[in-house]
């Protein structure tokens, strides 16, 4: 059963999602990307091993999170995240974090390496922004507070999934796309500066001793193959797995074979 929760963390209500077996052996934290909410977990929550507790969180400004400054970075939601760790006592943490969520994994790993035991990659990477794509996002900015989030919605949703998921899979598309729109314009704009300003994380991968699994779908427009066998290359003892038919968002686009992968990670690395 999946229950939905607050916890106060100084000046943020932090709104998440759990599913709390009796005696859990590790659990996992699913951060979400960019400009989704704890909800695009659903279906990982729901598939998660009977020993495995699972918890999606709402970063600040996202879905039914409230409080804090509006003045984002990385590291902002990286600290967020550790807070979150520690108010609710978790142990045995594996962090599994998509596109942004992948950053914020990266930076929390950098600040407190102690109290991450796993890590999943999803159609991310550890590099900073290159000029032309802070420019990108500048743009985004203005385009956001010219056209709206509309216009903004449509235009990133063309960017994220495969054309299967396009072509045949109204729900979810739908549903991603009311996530986008019921996020605030001050959050969408605070974050892709955010995002322009990420620190690079590169430097340190190859530092990371413990079980790494990297995921990318087939179709991703946003994030390479090269940059997810990079991610590969760089950890010791990291494993890659492509997901076919799938864009940016394989945890929903193809849920089934995600679930499958990401659990026998889990059975192989954490459970007795």
């Amino acid at each position: 059963m999946i229950e939905s929760r607050f916890i106060k963390i100084n000046d943020l209500e932090v709104s998440f999602l759990r599913k709390l077996p009796a005696a859990p052996e590790v659990t996992i934290v699913f951060i979400h990307g960019f400009p989704f909410s704890s909800a695009i977990w659903t279906q990982q929550l729901e598939s998660l091993p009977g020993n495995v507790q699972g918890i999606s969180y709402d970063i600040r400004g996202y879905g039914r999170s409230r409080g804090g400054h509006p003045y984002y970075s990385i590291d902002l939601f990286a600290r967020d995240l550790l807070e979150l760790l520690q108010s609710l006592s978790l142990k045995n943490v594996v962090l599994c974090g998509v596109s942004m969520g992948g950053y914020i994994a990266l930076r929390a790993l950098e600040i407190s390496p102690e109290r991450i035991k796993g890590l999943v990659l999803c159609d991310t990477n550890s590099a900073s922004d290159t000029n032309e794509g802070k420019i990108k996002r500048f743009a985004s900015i203005e385009q956001v507070i010219k056209d709206g989030k509309e216009v903004f919605a449509d235009n990133f949703m063309k960017n994220i999934f495969s054309d299967k998921t396009f072509s045949d899979n109204q729900p979810l598309t739908e549903s991603i796309r009311e996530i986008i729109l019921n996020t605030s314009t001050e959050t969408i704009c605070s974050t892709q500066m955010a995002l322009a300003s990420r620190t690079d994380t590169t430097d340190m991968l190859a530092a990371i001793k413990m079980p790494v699994l990297v995921v990318r779908g087939a179709e991703d427009r946003l994030m390479t193959q090269d940059q997810a066998e990079q991610l590969k290359d760089a950890i010791h003892g990291a494993e890659l797995e492509v997901i076919p038919n799938s864009g940016h968002l394989p945890n929903c686009e193809a849920s089934e074979l995600f679930n499958d992968i990401l659990n026998s990670y889990l059975r192989k690395h954490f459970l007795s």
